[in-house]
């Protein structure tokens, strides 16, 4: 049997039979690239969805988050490295089909909760997933939520995009060339991006990481560009502390964030520091 590639992202994974893709969440089975992290919840919790992060996006609600298993990234720093780096053999997961978790989202309202945001790990290498329950999840007149990369074809975000209310997107950086070294690809990044805020609210979170992307050059490169897509767009500079591996690292200096957040400032309209 012939090898099948995987269309979802730019590492277009060329799978033989049985092979599961570097996302450890898509397999080829039977000469079909299959979601095998369809369904299979390894985090959910009813959290503040200012923790998403969204600031401008339903202020003072709730949101039911779930997350899964994999991630086509893999950055040194990535503070859910526990699930994101999992496969289906190495991680406890629980079973849910989409109208279960919208009808658990729903009898959550009583607690102040809007919807379902999917996060944690990287949402949409299991888009289908997160197509069936939002759609469900609209049926009950709730919102959906997506905290994700966005390093994913278009084709891949129009499965999901008529039914998403708010992206928090992570902008990682704003080099090529660092966003190789993680994994990703900038140019597909910024397409989601550009896609994403022409239908649904849209904030971009930007860790800001010692070393790798802490230039002032870099952040007004990177403000420049979400302010040519909208300057309306809020941006979270996100304070970064040690994890994965990058344990033997500093958090990012307080000061150095508060003069990233000036030059931003300049050129975009909601500016927010994060972990701070």
């Amino acid at each position: 049997m012939s090898n099948i590639k995987c269309d979802v992202c730019p590492h277009l994974c060329n799978l033989r039979e049985g092979q599961t893709g570097l996302c450890k969440a898509r397999k080829n089975i039977d000469g079909k690239i299959i979601s095998i992290n369809y369904g299979k919840i390894t985090s959910i919790g009813l959290d503040h969805i200012e923790k998403k992060p969204l600031s401008n996006f339903y202020s003072g609600s709730m949101i039911l988050s779930v997350g899964s298993f994999g991630c086509n990234m893999d950055c040194p720093f990535c503070q859910n490295y526990s699930i994101s780096t999992a496969s289906e053999d190495t991680v406890i997961t629980k079973s849910l089909l989409p109208l279960e978790l919208a009808n658990m989202a729903n009898n959550m309202k009583d607690k102040g909760n809007i919807g379902v945001a999917f996060t944690y790990n990287e949402p949409m290498i299991g888009y289908e997933f997160v197509r069936d329950t939002a759609i469900e999840i609209k049926k009950l007149g709730m919102k959906n939520v997506v905290v994700t990369s966005g390093c994913v074809f278009p084709h891949v975000l129009e499965e999901v995009l008529p039914f998403i209310d708010a992206f928090n997107i992570d902008l990682k950086s704003f080099s090529k060339e660092q966003y190789k070294k993680l994994g990703g690809d900038l140019e597909t990044v910024q397409n989601f991006i550009i896609a994403a805020a022409k239908k649904s609210h849209v904030e971009i979170t930007n860790l800001i990481v010692p070393g790798l992307n802490d230039s002032e050059k870099e952040m007004e490169a990177l403000s420049s560009w979400i302010s040519s897509v909208g300057r309306n767009i809020p941006l979270h500079i996100s304070r970064f502390f040690p994890n994965r591996n990058m344990t033997d690292c500093k958090p990012t200096d307080v000061e150095l964030l508060k003069k990233l957040y000036n030059i931003a400032k300049e050129k975009l309209e909601h500016v927010f520091l994060g972990n701070v």
